[in-house]
């Protein structure tokens, strides 16, 4: 429905996954955790989109697995992004099994689903060494997890945005650093970039 833009695309993912200045320094962060691991990583992109961030981190993981739950855009990028590392599946990564890995990234997912929907996909996210999460979050403090229905908008208008280690989702993790932020401009929040180690 075109909801995010991109009038002049057959798939877009948001003006957060394709202006410069947002997604530059983000690459440059998840580049440089990749390549600190050699290639040795099994890399699970989860909504991966139209894949216009994760072409430029699949050289650098040992596979990379990139999953979105619109079939379309999942064939569509198959024709497109071709790796002998790459693959592509469709999964609805709330009801299904997800791959195995050692690494998640979840860019700005989490805040368009509901609190149910996170719970679900928090559960599975424990059986990756690491997490690196991605949510557009309110400036200053704010009261986190209010609940939304799934769908096209964000928390942010409530004053609240997605916090995986606080009630009702309480993520056990072992770590945690964060990796990057952009802040909006118009005070319209921030895009905090956190890495987490689970074990």
């Amino acid at each position: 429905m075109k909801l995010w833009g991109g009038n002049q695309f057959d798939f877009y993912s948001g003006y957060g996954s394709h202006d410069p200045k947002i997604i530059d320094s983000y690459l440059k962060v998840l580049v440089a955790f990749l390549k600190s691991h050699d290639k040795s990583l099994v890399v699970c992109d989860l909504g991966c989109g139209d894949f216009n961030i994760g072409k430029h981190l699949t050289k650098y993981a040992k596979k990379y697995v990139a999953i979105d739950i619109v079939k379309n855009l999942i064939e569509r990028n198959k024709k497109i992004y071709k790796a002998n590392n790459l693959e592509f599946d469709c999964l609805d990564i709330i009801e299904d099994e997800l791959p195995s890995g050692h690494c998640i990234i979840l860019r700005q997912v989490l805040q368009h689903l509901s609190n149910k929907d996170i719970e679900k996909i928090s559960k599975k996210l424990a059986l990756y060494k690491y997490i690196i999460l991605t949510e557009h979050l309110p400036l200053g403090d704010f009261s986190p997890n209010k609940d939304i229905i799934s769908g096209q908008g964000i928390r942010l208008k409530q004053n609240s945005g997605v916090d995986v280690l606080v009630p009702p989702f309480n993520l056990k993790i072992k770590d945690q650093k964060q990796l990057n932020e952009y802040v909006m401009e118009n005070n319209r929040g921030r895009i905090v970039t956190t890495l987490f180690k689970t074990f």
